[in-house]
């Protein structure tokens, strides 16, 4: 029987996640930056059923004959569960969709080795849910009494919360930081070195080639993305830290699954579906922040300004209201909000907001599958976008402008675009960078972008 407990006083929830943080397959989703996108943070403990797709589909590590698609739809539907709480989750999933998953959804061949890959989706039903809510103050624990009987785990969880509480009283009194950990600067035995898979010249050709096609006539607009390597012995949960604390960001999070990790700093929100309403709101357009207030709002309304971001805004806008379409009540697909400038920690986005209701008898692997991937990374028309991208592109994209979140038991989601992401194994961090290219687009800009995306998470690795 699930037990859900209420507290008007707690440590926050990443304090309270640094005690699980190495525990195998727990779960983060960090809302940051705490602004109307973030109002939620989520974590997720005592995983009782684990469904990993990969070049085979394993239910708890065992092999599965069953279609992935097939079976989550089943157990959703087998398993469903009311939420009687104003809360996003208390029962469900957590996990991440790759772009991969979606390029060979779509059909679409890829001409590169998929060496080093991560599976293609994982998704874990977890017994145990935290949600904090940054609106209200208040800390929700959700026991489902799946691994243990919930009494018992609340009973653990509030112990376990108490002596985070004590911890960090006594940490005032000690030159520590968060967790314990001492605060140390990066140095040069942290071995940070970079490698990008794109040299300059090549990533200029590309846009060039990427131009060509659009003014024949394949595509109207397209992502075009390159990816960086970085050697780091920085540990990912310390690179997470300072990522959270120097670049917040609504829909960030830190996956730890054992052989690799996911640490996220995301500003685009995918797919969040609430009782049948659902909400998609691309990112296209991108301008750094000044260094003086002046030169702040000065970039910030070239951007507010821009005829060449808003044209591609409105492009991908199009794009997910036909996907939408696919799967909503036939006239309930709008856009309440466009060419909205939101301010992030380095960077200025505009941004827009879909919305549709989803049709009676779709599920939210419906929703999923006619909308994966965003549009806002791959381009118009979706398909021969991803076929060029991977013409283009000198690697498989793997985690990257995939989605990360959950799905409850509910029937509800919440998933983001996997930007401003970094995936971590064995001391090497893998994360790509990219941005939209049309007939209008300056090579040394779109390259320049490129670089300044990848900033905050190239700062965190070097710096935390």
């Amino acid at each position: 029987m699930r037990i859900i407990k209420t507290l008007e006083k707690h440590p926050p929830l990443c304090r309270i996640f640094d005690r699980y943080a190495e525990e195998e397959m727990a779960v983060f989703l960090d809302s940051s930056l705490h602004n109307r996108l973030g109002r939620y943070s989520i974590a997720g403990l005592y995983p009782y059923l684990t469904l990993i797709k990969g070049e085979r589909f394993t239910v708890n590590g065992r092999e599965c004959g069953q279609e992935f698609e097939a079976y989550v739809k089943e157990y959703l539907e087998g398993h469903r569960e009311e939420n009687p709480t104003s809360l996003p989750i208390v029962s469900g999933a957590v996990g991440y969709f790759s772009y991969d998953y979606g390029r060979r959804k779509e059909g679409v061949e890829s001409r590169h080795e998929g060496k080093d890959s991560v599976p293609e989706c994982i998704l874990c039903f977890y017994d145990v849910f935290l949600v904090e809510d940054h609106e209200t103050g208040k800390l929700h624990l959700a026991a489902n009494g799946k691994t243990e009987e919930s009494g018992k785990m609340i009973e653990r969880l509030l112990s376990q919360i108490e002596e985070i509480r004590a911890d960090m009283a006594s940490e005032l009194l000690s030159p520590k930081g968060p967790g314990g950990a001492v605060l140390e600067e990066s140095g040069e035995e942290d071995g940070f070195r970079m490698e990008a898979n794109f040299g300059k010249e090549e990533y200029l050709g590309a846009v060039d080639e990427v131009v060509s096609h659009i003014v024949e006539g394949d595509v109207y607009i397209m992502n075009l993305t390159q990816q960086l390597t970085v050697y780091s012995k920085k540990p990912p949960y310390q690179v997470f830290q300072a990522l959270r604390r120097n670049n917040p960001s609504p829909f960030g999070g830190y996956f730890q699954y054992g052989d690799f990790q996911v640490i996220s700093a995301s500003p685009e929100r995918f797919l969040r579906m609430k009782r049948g309403r659902v909400v998609t709101r691309p990112i296209k357009g991108t301008r750094k922040r000044g260094e003086t207030e002046a030169e702040d709002e000065k970039l910030k309304q070239e951007l507010q300004e821009s005829e060449k971001d808003k044209s591609e805004l409105l492009m991908i806008v199009d794009l997910e209201r036909n996907d939408l379409n696919r799967v909503c009540v036939p006239g309930s697909v709008r856009v309440p909000k466009l060419f909205e400038v939101e301010t992030y920690a380095t960077v200025f986005h505009l941004e827009a907001e879909v919305e549709g209701e989803l049709e009676p008898g779709k599920t939210v692997m419906d929703l999923v599958e006619a909308a994966f991937p965003g549009g806002s990374i791959t381009g118009a028309p979706k398909l021969r976008a991803m076929e060029l991208i991977d013409g283009l592109e000198h690697g498989r994209r793997g985690l990257y402008t995939g989605s990360m979140g959950y799905l409850t038991l509910d029937g509800d989601c919440d998933f983001n675009i996997v930007i401003r992401t970094a995936l971590h194994r064995d001391g090497v961090y893998s994360l790509g960078v990219g941005g939209g290219i049309t007939c209008e687009s300056e090579r040394e800009f779109e390259y320049e972008e490129t670089l300044q995306k990848a900033r905050a998470v190239l700062r965190a690795i070097r710096e935390s």
